[in-house]
């Protein structure tokens, strides 16, 4: 051990969400008597995923919510605290505790930065004045509450630049608002727009029909190009740039309910650590998720630079290669396996529906079922029951111990 070091482990794992509890779990599946040590603050683990269905009144809140003692594998060693540096010369993680850990294997899956913040007046309003986001906890059931009660006005949705976190919750969050609406005959008496800082629909072609008919359906108002900048909350009114042919402009749109979703970002410590891409993500290799330039550290989930959409159905294929490939590389063995971008997104279009979007790099289509059992490009039954009853006991039961079903 390095006299500095507080405790060297054969791998340290930075975040306790999905990436880094599932592969810690898979890791230790594989060899039992590994030293693995996981740095993770929070006192609970959440099943992001479900914040969606707690905002469509679906599941309950605490349904998403475990203590982050339940999830952490029993024969890992949980440093509850923050990672402050890592120093891939000395093999070395600072922990703001003062504590420093070293490692033969780092895996860094910190998760982004939901970047509230970014959104001027937004922080003060939320939870108020009509103003609400299913990417937190605390914020998805004012979400129902304020399905439940409009009747008429004007609903805005928004979604900001790519790259985001599940790409499609912007309009699962829209669709399951307006099927209610629509079922409880108040859809005509609200004006529903959808504000999206991009270009299209949806990034992968394949998935635009299905999505586009809902569009119509609903008799939603897309709005191209427009990025949120600014909520005045007491005044009901959002403030957009607006791209053009002649640059940006300014644009207002009152509101009666508000569903933000921020733009996101990689951690300081990414970049501050010298493990950055261009970007400020983990500058990994696309297929093996080792890191460009330090063979001894890897990483997966959210904070990677991998072109690949960011969901915990992505981290369900990277774990098990990530797991794979440290074990490889701590035998001095070939990295054998390779992750081909793998990510989904199951798009609530109606309560009972859902197109389930499966893809990988550069938009290939990679279908876990047979087109007999559910045709991702169209929405389907099947497909709601696996969203609302299978994935989450999946994520809870399966991936998080390390056991790799649909892996």
């Amino acid at each position: 051990m390095n006299s500095q070091h507080t405790a060297t482990y054969d791998v340290v794992i930075i975040g306790g969400g999905a990436g880094g509890i599932s592969v810690a779990a898979s890791l230790l599946n594989r060899q039992s008597d590994l030293t693995i040590a996981i740095i993770e603050p929070a006192e609970d683990h959440f099943y992001q995923p479900g914040w969606t269905m707690v905002g469509g009144g679906i599941f309950t809140q605490e349904s998403t919510r475990k203590p982050m003692a339940d999830v952490v594998p029993k024969k890992a060693t949980w440093h509850q605290t923050t990672a402050k540096s890592i120093n891939p010369d000395t093999e070395s993680v600072v922990l703001t505790s003062g504590q420093t850990l070293g490692y033969r294997r780092l895996i860094v899956a910190p998760g982004l930065v939901v970047d509230w913040s970014a959104i001027s007046g937004l922080e003060e309003t939320l939870g108020h004045n009509g103003v609400t986001s299913n990417y937190r906890y605390d914020l998805a059931p004012y979400t129902w509450s304020l399905v439940k009660s409009l009747t008429q006005g004007k609903a805005l949705f928004t979604q900001p630049p790519m790259p985001i976190k599940c790409a499609g919750a912007p309009q699962k969050a829209m669709y399951l608002a307006c099927d209610h609406w629509r079922k409880q005959g108040n859809l005509g008496q609200i004006e529903t727009t959808f504000c999206n800082a991009g270009e299209v629909l949806f990034g992968v072609k394949d998935y635009v029909p299905a999505l586009q008919k809902y569009i119509e359906h609903y008799g939603i108002e897309t709005a191209y190009k427009n990025r949120l900048t600014a909520v005045d909350g007491a005044a009901k009114v959002a403030q957009f740039e607006v791209a053009g042919e002649n640059g940006s402009q300014t644009v207002e749109r009152p509101f009666d309910m508000l569903h933000v979703v921020p733009p996101q970002k990689a951690p300081v410590l990414i970049a501050e650590s010298g493990l950055a891409n261009s970007g400020g993500w983990l500058d990994l290799n696309a297929s093996t998720l080792q890191h460009e330039r330090y063979p001894n550290i890897f990483g997966l989930g959210d904070a990677s630079g991998t072109t690949n959409a960011k969901t915990a159905a992505a981290v369900r294929k990277q774990a098990p290669v990530v797991a794979q490939n440290v074990l490889a590389s701590l035998h001095e063995q070939p990295l054998s396996a390779a992750y081909y971008g793998y990510g989904s997104c199951p798009l609530t279009v109606e309560r009972g529906k859902i197109v389930l979007a499966e893809f990988g790099y550069n938009g290939q289509l990679q279908p876990t079922f047979p087109k007999w059992v559910n045709d991702g490009t169209h929405p389907t039954r099947a497909a709601w029951l696996l969203k609302a009853k299978a994935l989450p006991w999946i994520y809870w039961r399966l991936m998080l111990r390390g056991k790799e079903w649909l892996s």
